[in-house]
């Protein structure tokens, strides 16, 4: 959708973000399977698929974000905002935008990614923390020794992005709990010398950490998707009777 207001062509999914799509849509193919097969009267199989039709729409919308900072970027030239014309001040305030919209989003993925995967696995993590987050389904998987490859690869592939998802998980913070992110930067500077021109933060740095971000999460969905496709088909080739042999 953003590439069409931004006037650029739509986007074709590759590499990472292909497969977690892949992954996704295939798990979401196989519950409406199961739920056309069965009854399904508690609607165990219908909720999980619109949770996983949500997790392709917020996939799509965080990359869409990444993607839309990235453009405006491009026509962000000064170094400080007091250099800037009417008009790249308007292409700044873009970015912000879209930026702040996509680190905001890497978090609330990965906890909706997380709610799934506490609900597929019966983790029970609100007993826990009522109020979880992917993290603390990812130490409840450790602490109950449950589906350890799943969990293992999921703690790798975390660990392997701790920089970048800590950088965002901080401007996250400062913007959620305390003030715009991009203010505190202004705030600091005029700490150190009160009539200084204040220069922009590292953009290419603070993009290159959402995209770092939004190459976890799609890492991490299709981890997730793949394990429990092929957790399903395991599970439905031993509940499915051998040629000749009478189901129990």
């Amino acid at each position: 959708m953003l590439r069409i207001l931004l006037g650029e062509p739509p986007r074709e999914n590759s590499g990472v973000l292909a497969e977690a799509m892949d992954n996704m849509a295939k798990a979401a193919s196989m519950l409406r399977k199961e739920m056309n097969a069965h009854e399904d009267r508690d609607h165990e199989y219908r909720k999980l698929e619109i949770w996983t039709r949500g997790l392709i729409s917020s996939l799509d919308e965080l990359e869409q974000s990444w993607f839309a900072a990235a453009f405006y970027r491009r026509s962000v030239v000064a170094g400080y905002m007091d250099d800037m014309s009417p008009m790249e001040q308007g292409e700044y305030a873009r970015y912000v935008y879209f930026y702040k919209n996509g680190f905001i989003r890497v978090f609330s993925l990965l906890d909706k990614l997380g709610t799934v995967l506490n609900s597929l696995y019966d983790l029970n993590t609100s007993k826990v923390k009522a109020h979880f987050s992917y993290f603390t389904v990812l130490r409840q998987f450790q602490l109950l020794k449950a589906h350890t490859p799943l969990a293992d690869e999921l703690e790798k592939i975390k660990n392997s992005y701790r920089e970048p998802l800590e950088n965002l998980r901080k401007r996250r913070n400062a913007e959620i709990h305390y003030m715009n992110a991009e203010m505190t930067d202004d705030l600091w500077q005029r700490h150190q010398g009160l009539h200084d021109k204040i220069h922009l933060e590292d953009l290419d740095s603070h993009l290159e950490d959402l995209k770092q971000s939004l190459e976890m999460v799609c890492k991490s969905l299709s981890a997730a998707f793949r394990y429990s496709n092929e957790q399903w088909h395991k599970n439905k080739a031993a509940s499915t009777p051998r040629s000749g042999q009478a189901p129990s």
